[in-house]
């Protein structure tokens, strides 16, 4: 089956948010975010966030922030900041963020009930599956954050979603996505075998998207988060290994570096990411984020593919917040 008829089939069976009994100024705020992001879902609206800023309206635990959704986000966003950057530049725990955004939210198909962006990699043993190892780090960070906040209504689902959204934008260059809050947790782990592997061919992964409802462009837009990994357990003997030569920076030299003959010296590319890089279905769109300048393009492409990556699972469309604005501005 086509991604976009998978695509088409998981819309469907996402509910009907009607406007119920009476209409208050709450379902009407409702009905339009849980329509905002179906538009971005489908592609009929931009997941850049704007430059819109936030302050908090008052200390943490006060009656004014506690009924803001966003502010509790602002002190959270704060602690995230520091601990993500390596002096002007992406840190180890910002690439950490971005992947553990992946793994929890790709953990999905739109043929399940259950997974996606629900917590799950870190309320459950889920993170001691071998597709999760090198995640300890900012597994441990995460909860940490979640143990301090955990009192002001925040939910693991979101936090993770929201330590890769901080994360990518954190990292100079990278894009600031949209950004909802209010995902509900969940402890049932999502079945093997969702997530891809760095051996799996051209063919396989896109099978594998597609059951995500991920086309093949979108696949290849979120493969550019390499921009920013290194690798530690897929050739131990290289542990540290960037996937490009720039891994401090969220930018489209991975595209161009995959694509070559040969890499760099020192950079370590993934067979999948090289069979991506070559395959006829993805060649195009790959040289098209290599080309020079294309960095605004791509970015546009990466924030609609993960924003939708995002929502995986998320059935009460009805019930999340917008909190984009408390999200640093790009660096």
């Amino acid at each position: 089956m086509r991604s976009s008829a998978l695509f088409t089939a998981a819309l469907a069976a996402l509910p009907a948010y009607g406007l119920p009994g009476t209409v208050s100024e709450d379902n009407i705020i409702a009905e339009r975010d849980a329509g905002a992001i179906q538009a971005i879902i489908s592609g009929a609206a931009s997941a850049m966030a704007d430059g819109s800023t936030y302050k908090a309206p008052g200390a943490l635990g006060s009656d004014p922030c506690g009924k803001d959704k966003c502010c509790v986000w602002s002190y959270i966003v704060s602690d995230m900041v520091p601990a993500f950057l390596d002096g002007q530049r992406c840190g180890d725990l910002a690439r950490g963020a971005v992947r553990l955004g992946f793994h929890d939210a790709a953990a999905w198909n739109a043929s399940l009930p259950y997974g996606g962006a629900d917590g799950s990699i870190l309320l459950t043993d889920e993170l001691a599956r071998p597709e999760n190892k090198g995640l300890e780090a900012i597994a441990g960070q995460t909860k940490a954050w979640f143990d301090k906040y955990k009192g002001y209504g925040i939910t693991m689902a979101d936090l993770i979603q929201f330590g890769a959204n901080v994360a990518t934008v954190v990292c100079p260059g990278g894009p600031r996505i949209k950004s909802y809050v209010g995902r509900k947790d969940s402890t049932t782990q999502p079945p093997p075998g969702l997530l891809p592997s760095p051996f799996q061919t051209a063919d396989v992964l896109l099978q594998l998207f597609g059951a995500k409802t991920i086309s093949p462009p979108e696949l290849i837009a979120l493969m550019g988060a390499h921009s920013v990994s290194r690798q530690f357990n897929v050739d131990p003997r290289r542990a540290g290994a960037p996937q490009d030569s720039s891994p401090g920076s969220w930018d489209t030299t991975y595209y161009r570096e995959t694509a070559a003959d040969r890499p760099p010296r020192g950079v370590f590319r993934f067979p999948s990411d090289v069979s991506l890089a070559h395959d006829q279905a993805t060649s195009g769109t790959w040289q098209s984020f290599a080309a020079q300048g294309a960095q605004p393009a791509w970015n546009v492409a990466y924030a609609q593919a993960y924003f939708k990556m995002s929502m995986f699972g998320v059935k009460n469309l009805d019930e999340l917040t917008e909190c984009s604005a408390v999200l640093p501005l790009p660096r």
